[in-house]
């Protein structure tokens, strides 16, 4: 069941979704966008993701800075493409989403849980991840790497993905 609630950190306007549902998605035809760091993604990713790392976190004093994140994703993507985000546990994919909404993209779900799942606050799980669910995961570079996308990106002004 997805939500837009607001408890627990979920910001206004953000469509969650558990992962099973975010498979579904996929199935429809919106593109899954791994915001976890390049390291991450080859250990183990949904097959068929594409890796766009953003920054949860930035230097002590400031905000991260998000720009390579979204000047990459406004090359992939046009502003209404159908895109879910998802990362390790469902922080940094929540941000994503955030950023992505405000910069004018119109169709951004996030995957809640991640691929680990997600935890409450004394360590335990409270949902599931896609690997626990048993989705399809796939591991180490490919066609989703984030150093083809970027090639892609910078050859490709016209967007290859709607």
């Amino acid at each position: 069941m997805s939500d837009r609630s607001t408890a627990g950190g979920a910001a206004r306007g953000v469509r969650r979704v558990s992962p099973s549902e975010a498979k579904s998605l996929l199935d429809l035809g919106y593109s899954y966008v791994d915001v976890r760091s390049v390291e991450e993604f080859h250990e183990l990713h949904p097959v068929g993701a594409l890796n766009v790392p953003v920054m949860a976190s930035g230097p002590r004093h400031g905000p991260p800075s998000n720009e390579p994140f979204l000047a990459l994703m406004g090359h992939l993507f046009v502003r209404d493409a159908k895109i879910v985000v998802g990362c390790a546990t469902g922080v940094r994919s929540l941000h994503a989403a955030e950023l992505l909404l405000a910069a004018g993209f119109t169709d951004v779900v996030e995957q809640r849980a991640g691929m680990e799942g997600a935890r409450g606050p004394f360590g335990n799980l409270v949902e599931p991840g896609w690997i626990e669910a048993g989705l399809p995961v796939a591991s180490g570079s490919d066609a989703g790497s984030l150093a083809t996308l970027q090639r892609q990106g910078e050859g490709d002004p016209a967007r290859a993905r709607s």
